[in-house]
């Protein structure tokens, strides 16, 4: 039995997504090819060979990659079974099972994967899952042995201009909560699984031995289990030492677990990414995201007092954006000191609303958002000002224009272009709090949205 398994985008990380169901399917007796088509092309023979195609769609922009493979696969070898899994699978599942996807998993697809393998062998073992809630795994270490080098993927960037090689891996799979804009929330809908420290340690030390010398967690939110945590990032300090990591962390639980800061520091955090979205009271009350301004604020003085980088991320341009607001957004993120903390597509996110979106709660979106468009796979919106439409497409022409700039001389570009929009004076002087450059992966980081409609450009 031959299971190609294919990734077309996981942010420049070597995709866990693969490595994960790789470790499965070979242990099942299955062999087992792996394929990144964001570092490698994929070759007819390859297609040919397979009985069973796996499409691992984790985000939004993965999925529309996916659609032009999923059609030359169906081409090359049409007797293949052609599946998708993924946090985005579910999501689309009308859409890829109009394109010849015969079967749609979610998330937690190691064990199905299995099943399907096997009921195409002669002498099936396994049964497939029933539907239903998230199944739960006994996880098992991924088998990275087949994935291109770490070296051919994303790099941490330091301040003072060298780099490191990264790994990346999960300590956690779903979420505890429930924002509105996050694909994740219509999938696991307040449920989270801690995979073993074991495990976790496992994967780290596998990657530490291929090179990694900086591990990137990809966990929605890494405090969703602190104690979890603390085990991780303790035995991950005691046994690669040396080796530097990342995590993502809401900024609810930035405060909650405050005390926490300086382990992270101590174990070798060098940023945390933190899905801010907004500063403004009305959009953070509709993506219900569970903080507010000031608590951005307050996290951003924890962090930089513990010696940890703050790395916020943000979706500026909601349908409740005004042009005005969004300079207040940048006119505080220069009083914090956090321009060379912000990657500039930061500044240039629009809101999805994806198929299943829990935005299609709020009467306001279902009545804003045109029919549903396949191309893109969302429900589209247009602002009611077009002066906020159109900065966002000039502030993403401008990030696409200055591939070459820094994060400060870029964030002062779409600063000028904001206040001409807006009509607001241009900014006098610069505050003091600016900082030197700040540690951050060569490719940006985004999730419950993506750069624009020509995703090519930046991926």
């Amino acid at each position: 039995m031959r299971v190609l398994l294919v990734s077309t985008y996981d942010l420049g990380r070597q995709p866990f997504g693969l490595a994960s169901p790789a470790a499965w399917l070979r242990r099942a007796g299955s062999e087992v090819d792996c394929v990144d088509l964001s570092r490698e092309p994929l070759s007819d023979e390859t297609i040919q060979q397979a009985v069973l195609v796996a499409f691992y769609l984790p985000m939004h922009t993965a999925t529309r990659l996916a659609a032009p493979v999923i059609d030359r696969v169906r081409i090359v070898n049409p007797d293949a079974s052609v599946v998708a899994y993924g946090l985005y699978a579910p999501l689309n599942a009308g859409w890829l099972r109009e394109r010849g996807v015969s079967h749609v998993l979610g998330p937690e697809a190691e064990g199905e994967l299995v099943a399907l393998a096997n009921s195409h062998s002669p002498t099936p073992t396994a049964q497939l899952p029933q539907r239903g809630e998230i199944p739960r795994l006994q996880f098992i270490q991924p088998d990275r042995s087949t994935l291109l080098p770490l070296q051919r993927y994303a790099a941490l960037q330091m301040p003072d201009g060298s780099t490191r090689t990264v790994g990346a891996t999960d300590a956690t799979r779903g979420c505890k909560h429930l924002c509105r804009h996050c694909p994740i929330v219509p999938v696991y809908r307040g449920a989270f699984r801690a995979i073993p420290v074991d495990v976790v340690l496992e994967d780290v030390r596998a990657q530490v031995s291929a090179g990694a010398q900086h591990i990137s967690f990809g966990d929605p939110d890494f405090f969703n289990g602190p104690a979890h945590a603390r085990r991780v990032v303790e035995r991950l300090a005691r046994e690669c030492p040396g080796v530097s990591y990342d995590v993502t962390i809401k900024i609810e639980h930035l405060l909650k677990h405050a005390e926490m800061i300086p382990l992270l520091r101590d174990t070798g955090c060098l940023f945390v990414t933190s899905a801010v979205e907004s500063i403004d009271p009305v959009v953070l009350e509709r993506l219900r995201k569970g903080h507010t301004r000031a608590d951005f604020v307050t996290a951003v003085a924890l962090c930089r007092d513990a010696g940890v980088h703050l790395s916020p991320t943000f979706v500026p341009f909601t349908p409740w954006t005004t042009t005005t607001g969004y300079v207040e957004l940048l006119d505080l993120l220069a009083a914090l000191g956090l321009e060379e903390d912000v990657a500039p597509i930061q500044l240039g996110i629009r809101l999805l609303v994806t198929a299943d979106s829990a935005l299609l709660e709020l009467d306001e979106i279902r009545q804003g958002v045109g029919a549903f468009d396949a191309a893109s796979l969302t429900w589209p919106w247009r602002h009611r000002d077009p002066d906020v439409d159109h900065l966002q497409a000039e502030v993403m022409r401008r990030v696409g224009s200055l591939p070459g700039a820094s994060r400060l001389e870029v964030f002062d570009a779409i600063d000028a272009l904001a206040r001409e929009v807006a009509r607001v004076p241009r900014r006098s002087s610069r505050a003091s709090l600016s900082r030197l450059a700040a540690p951050h992966l060569t490719e940006a980081w985004y999730c419950c949205a993506e750069p624009g409609p020509d995703i090519a450009n930046f991926v």
